[in-house]
């Protein structure tokens, strides 16, 4: 009698069930810097972020899925249907470590980073935008602002210098999928970007930089952002740099209220995104 074949995507479905090897891999991707940089691997979880990884062909490795608790959801069912590369089974107890919550994840991806540089950017319209967020210490902070960044409008987000990792897992999950809608480049320093503007202009595009400061040149409404805009974001404590400080054509700043300062870095990062797509309309 002849054996039935076996299909390529059954040959390629594991189970994971004891903290092994595999497992302890999977888990420094949450931990360890170092360890995702080194492996250039990340994981995605939740709902959201998951499916925006598919919808936008982000390169995947591996579906983490849950064999025991309750029955999986009709989307986990679908996007496990669906799934072209390795599937593994796995505990939901390590799940549950995996998802960093209590509550046991029914689906988590295993996905590769993508590093790019401003030399992979091409902008197409009249009046680009482009976000900046100069050293940011926090990945929480990073991800909520690369979500506002999509969420009005911008072509991509640069982290320019010494900055926290846009696949951390708390960048990712605080981006709610948005690092998968919009291009998330690196630069070195302010001289880096400072390089592609004269490119960019060279191809007859132009592009302000503006930075945001509690006291800069003009509040914020009184500065016309309708051309072409690079809006540079400082670290959460000590703001810009003096080299990005110098890179500015303008500075602006957000007239507040109450006891308050000024506001957090993600915040004001909002605030000034929200203003210029008013401008625009």
């Amino acid at each position: 009698m002849s054996k039935k074949p076996v299909s390529r995507l059954a040959a390629r479905e594991a189970r994971v069930t004891v903290r092994n090897a595999r497992f302890q891999q999977w888990e420094s991707y949450l931990n360890t810097r170092a360890k995702r940089t080194k492996s250039a691997r990340f994981l995605i979880q939740g709902v959201r972020p998951l499916t925006l990884a598919i919808e936008h062909d982000w390169p995947l490795e591996a579906l983490l899925y849950r064999i025991d608790g309750p029955p999986l959801s009709s989307w986990a069912r679908g996007v496990l249907d669906g799934w072209q590369h390795e599937k593994v089974g796995v505990s939901g107890e390590l799940m549950a470590e995996l998802g960093e919550k209590d509550a046991s994840p029914e689906l988590i991806a295993v996905a590769k980073q993508r590093h790019r540089g401003l030399g992979s950017l091409d902008l197409t319209g009249a009046s680009p935008l482009l976000v900046v967020f100069d050293r940011p210490s926090s990945p929480g902070n990073l991800g909520t602002l690369i979500r506002s960044a999509n969420a009005f409008g911008a072509d991509a987000v640069i982290v320019a210098g010494h900055a926290a990792d846009p696949y951390d897992p708390q960048c990712v999950r605080a981006s709610t999928g948005s690092l998968f809608a919009v291009p998330v480049l690196t630069a070195s320093d302010a001289e880096e970007v400072l390089a592609y503007r004269a490119r960019v202009r060279d191809g007859g595009t132009e592009l302000r930089i503006v930075g945001t400061d509690e006291d800069g040149d003009v509040p914020i409404f009184e500065h016309d952002f309708t051309g072409g805009t690079i809006l540079v974001i400082g670290n959460e404590t000590r703001g810009m740099s003096a080299s990005w400080r110098a890179a500015c054509d303008v500075t602006v700043s957000i007239p507040i209220g109450g006891a308050a300062s000024s506001l957090g870095a993600p915040s004001a990062g909002a605030v000034c995104l929200y203003e210029i797509a008013r401008q625009r309309g």
